[in-house]
């Protein structure tokens, strides 16, 4: 699909340069998208930039049941695809890694670029300057044809499956969806070889299978060849969200409402443990950075991850990541539980942990049990799967050390209409009675009104922290009318930056102390 790239150009170019150079001098400001095709007004059902104004995305229904994602770039003629190749093979001494900058990146100069075009075609406009400079950053720069997709805020996941065949993403609002990019067998396998190579990771017939973490902070998986898959090489790109989902995110994507999330509120500002269970993709991470924001502003906090996606706007906050070894023998590898036990010698007062699969989980049990708070997330779709993952091997937490966890919350991800969307499905409170753990729930989700339902009449958890703080029943109901109050606010007034949060969260909590 093809547009008018000269008129958006001549909209919204700026009077004066930029001078940063990282960007095509177009400014990425709001504007017009083309007009749609009139064919496609019947099945379009939602369009927005992805790098404007050189490329956009279209959500269409293929067919009833089914619906893809589709992009558009300005085409390109053959003529400038000549130059194209020529400016990069002038430049590539230019494309270099540049050492004071993060890992992965390269650096390339955008007016000796154009200059270079320019010298290859005098008689070139300026707009296909623009669009060709668009195309060395995606090509050489960025990921290629699935550039487009990494500047999309709105996707969570991008899997290739093999050649040949669509990629699939999992976008915010719409699912699961197939998508008009398709990778044949020779690309794939470079692209696979780059995206390694972005990491800084070797991928070769010999170590075929990578997981990886991307220089912005995204997760890959991926496997060369046909050694893994009978359909060739394949990846999967978990994307980071710069901009992680704080509560009120939460709240008005109805994962949460503001009762419930006021619960957790309190209950992470007076200290008491908390492990998210939930499913494959059902926002746990999200959830648990969410209820991080909770935390008091000078305590002490390390999170340990297998790749950075915690995000807080804490000052005293020392986050922490796993390491693979490079080499065969493994040396240098730091796993989780290495993390956790050094963790433990630096006295924090939270502890978060990415994800417990193994060892560290009775770590973890024994930091709770030494008067650490902890939160972490487990793959577990109820409490009773939660408690008997955590129970058996390869875990094997023992019992006794339950007494130590407070709540377990449950979240899915859930699907109607071909829609699918998150939901708590209940908070729970913990206790250990004799040699068994038994559950006491304080809020379900009732899914056939799509509502939160506070379902306790006395609690331990609360009960404790009214009894810490001498409250009677009246002060716990305004400690969480208060803190359910400035939620709300906070979403009325449109917040929605981690500082802004973080602010208002830690001036409710002093005028709660006053």
């Amino acid at each position: 699909m093809n547009f008018n790239l000269s008129a958006l150009l001549g909209k919204i170019r700026p009077t004066e340069p930029s001078g940063n150079g990282d960007t095509p001098r177009a400014a990425p400001r709001p504007l017009d998208l083309p007009p749609a095709n009139g064919d496609d007004d019947l099945l379009l059902l939602d369009r927005y930039w992805l790098v404007p104004p050189f490329s956009y995305a279209s959500i269409v229904r293929a067919d009833p049941v089914t619906l893809r994602y589709e992009i558009t770039e300005p085409k390109v003629t053959e003529k400038e695809l000549v130059v194209l190749e020529e400016t990069f093979e002038h430049l590539r001494t230019a494309l270099v890694y540049d050492s004071p900058r993060k890992r992965g990146e390269m650096d390339l100069d955008p007016d000796l670029a154009r200059k270079v075009i320019c010298s290859f075609d005098p008689e070139i406009a300026d707009e296909r300057v623009e669009v060709l400079y668009y195309y060395l950053r995606r090509n050489f720069l960025g990921y290629g044809k699935l550039d487009p997709l990494m500047h999309d805020e709105q996707i969570e996941d991008i899997t290739c499956n093999g050649a040949g065949v669509p990629l699939f993403l999992y976008h915010r609002r719409y699912a699961s969806i197939e998508t008009d990019c398709i990778f044949d067998d020779t690309e794939l396998n470079k692209f696979v070889l780059k995206l390694a190579q972005k990491a800084d990771k070797q991928l070769s017939l010999t170590t075929p299978l990578v997981d990886a973490a991307l220089p912005e902070g995204s997760r890959a998986q991926i496997t060369y060849s046909d050694i893994i898959s009978s359909k060739g090489s394949s990846f999967t790109i978990r994307k980071f969200k710069a901009d992680p989902m704080t509560p009120v995110d939460l709240i008005e994507n109805q994962t949460y409402d503001a009762d419930l999330m006021a619960h957790i509120w309190l209950a992470v500002e007076n200290k008491k443990s908390m492990i998210i269970a939930g499913g494959t993709a059902s926002g746990k991470t999200s959830t648990m950075n969410a209820a991080s924001f909770f935390i008091p502003a000078v305590a002490k906090i390390v999170s340990i991850e297998d790749t950075r996606e915690i995000q807080l706007p804490h000052a005293n906050w020392l986050p922490m990541r796993t390491r693979e070894s490079a080499n065969v023998s493994g040396t240098g590898d730091v796993g989780m539980f290495r993390l956790l036990k050094a963790a433990l010698r630096q006295r924090p007062e939270f502890i978060i942990v990415g994800e417990v699969r193994g060892e560290e989980a009775q770590t973890l049990f024994q930091a709770m049990n030494t008067g650490h708070t902890t939160y972490s997330t487990l793959h577990a779709g109820s409490v009773k799967e939660a408690i008997n993952r955590l129970t058996h091997d390869p875990i094997s937490v023992p019992i006794a050390m339950f007494g130590a966890l407070d709540l377990i919350l449950i979240q899915s991800l859930l699907y109607q209409g071909g829609r699918g969307f998150r939901r708590c499905l209940s908070l729970n409170e913990v206790a250990v009675e004799g040699d068994e753990i038994r559950w006491v729930p304080l809020f379900t989700w009732d899914h056939r009104q799509d509502r939160f339902v506070r379902v306790y009449e006395e609690s331990k958890v609360f009960g404790d922290i009214a009894y810490r703080h001498g409250w009677n029943q009246a002060d716990l109901d305004e400690a969480l009318a208060l803190r359910r109050a400035a939620l709300e606010k906070m979403s009325a007034d449109g917040v929605r930056d981690l500082a802004g949060i973080g602010r208002r969260v830690q001036e409710t909590m002093a005028q709660g102390q006053t």
